[in-house]
């Protein structure tokens, strides 16, 4: 089978090389290169904690092929299971996260409830102030900047080609296929997947299908080397948007962070978001709630970068409801990192067996047609 992936972010590059490994033959055409789009704006956060519950089993997937990263793709992505904690500052965020841990548990999801005390033994220097947290052991982090490129590397020795700064002009379906006209020539395949991120949905209009879809961008930033090591990536329980900050340290020393702040507006022409220095106070508020010792570090780099964030931030994935042999995946609203790789997995199944173990039901793409 012949398959068009358009988009060479962490979903299309791991769709990709699954693809490849399925034995199909695969063609990724990207309009920029590899990686480069909101993949690399990521945060890099592995996690499940506060994820929506029909999304946990495609996280549970994903976690199992990034522990096996490294050995699947013949380098390091930096992927560390160091654990994800979740500071709590207040009463009511200490109920919703019961409430959370409680309803997730039957999905396979178990998360430890720490007390001030545990939390200062096991952390120093996290929330000194908060009055509980949660742990999920089994989660982590990893380099935003080297997983797309290494998915593509992989696929590219599976046999697939890469198309890196191809102009799409047009689509055309054929009636048993789809041809794509680009500026570095023409493609042809049996199925076409549709992995462009924010740009996904006008994709999707071109076959009929109207996806509610808007252009942000994250605040993100990275601070000087710290000497002591912050193993675990840090967030926080809240309501309040002011305070929803997140951090995380990397082993040359560095903290990145980014939340509290407004995203910014992102255009999709051409793509790109700038980060809005007023809303770095905001953050660097936020984030030394959570460690206080960042108020004493100079920050050396603020970014954005372009994400498409759906109207009940749930991404879309799975077949077409008005093309066959077209699929998508995109829309992932700010939290598609830790999925990227079982988006790929379940996505290089359904094409290539016409089933899915994982359930994809609450993504589909007809959803926004049927008023839910």
């Amino acid at each position: 089978m012949d398959v068009i992936v358009l988009g060479g972010g962490l979903m299309g590059t791991a769709s990709a090389y699954f693809l490849a490994r399925r034995g199909a033959r695969v063609t990724l055409v990207e309009r920029n290169r590899i990686g480069t789009g909101a993949t690399v704006a990521s945060f890099g956060n592995i996690r499940r904690t506060g994820r929506h519950l029909s999304q946990l089993p495609l996280a549970h997937r994903s976690l199992r092929l990034w522990g096996k990263a490294e050995r699947m793709l013949g380098r390091d992505v930096e992927f560390r299971a160091t654990g994800h904690i979740r500071l709590i500052f207040d009463e009511g965020s200490l109920a919703d996260m019961r409430a959370y841990a409680q309803a997730t548990r039957p999905w396979g999801l178990d998360l430890e409830e720490l007390r001030p005390r545990e939390i200062s033994a096991r952390f120093p220097g996290l929330g000194p102030e908060a009055i509980a947290a949660s742990f999920s052991p089994q989660d982590g982090s990893a380099n935003p900047r080297l997983i797309a490129r290494a998915f593509a590397e992989a696929a590219r020795k599976l046999g697939a080609e890469i198309v890196e700064e191809a102009e799409v002009d047009k689509i055309t379906y054929t009636g048993c296929g789809f041809l794509v006209a680009s500026s570095k020539g023409a493609f042809a395949a049996d199925c076409l997947l549709n992995t462009a991120g924010a740009w996904g949905a006008r994709i999707a209009a071109q076959f009929g299908e109207e996806v509610p879809i808007d252009a942000r961008g994250p605040q993100m930033g990275v601070t000087e080397p710290l000497p002591n090591r912050i193993l675990p990536v840090v967030g926080i329980w809240t309501r309040n948007k002011e305070h929803g900050a997140y951090l995380r340290q990397v082993e040359r020393g560095n903290i990145v962070f980014g939340g509290a702040a407004e995203r910014v507006s992102a255009s999709l022409d051409p793509g790109h978001a700038v980060a809005d220095p007023m809303g770095l106070a905001l953050q660097l508020r936020a984030v030394a709630r959570l460690l206080p010792a960042i108020a004493r570090v100079a920050v050396i780099r603020t970014w954005s970068g372009c994400e498409g964030y759906i109207r009940d931030m749930l991404p879309v994935m799975g077949r077409s409801a008005t093309t066959p042999g077209l699929f998508h995946a995109f829309g992932f609203s700010g939290h598609g990192f830790q999925l990227g790789p079982g988006v790929g997995d379940a996505m290089a199944e359904l094409i290539m067996t016409d089933r899915c173990e994982t359930p994809l039901g609450d993504f589909r793409i007809d959803r926004f047609n049927q008023g839910i």
